[in-house]
């Protein structure tokens, strides 16, 4: 085997342990959002700007993560088309 085509496999193998582990972090997040907004609903005496700050918090921290899964995934796509290119 050529080292080119190792080094391509590698990669495979990282973009998929990375995507296994980035949806196992996302799920947990997800988990603990519902889990937070539930907690917010039932507590009578949770203050509004209080509910409005973790909400906002939360949306940014799922943009964040967004970005952060496109930017990785990009660079995947880059080092693919490198390993791939004869």
């Amino acid at each position: 085997m050529e080292p080119k085509q190792m080094a391509k496999q590698m990669v495979d193998f990282n973009k998929k342990a990375f995507d296994a582990s980035f949806e196992a972090m996302a799920a947990m997040q997800e988990q603990t959002e519902k889990m937070v907004s539930t907690m917010m609903q039932q507590t009578q005496f949770f203050p509004d700007e209080g509910k409005k700050l973790i909400t906002d918090w939360l949306k940014t921290y799922k943009k964040g993560r967004e970005e952060f899964k496109a930017a990785a995934d990009e660079n995947f796509k880059k080092v693919d088309a490198f390993f791939s290119a004869k």
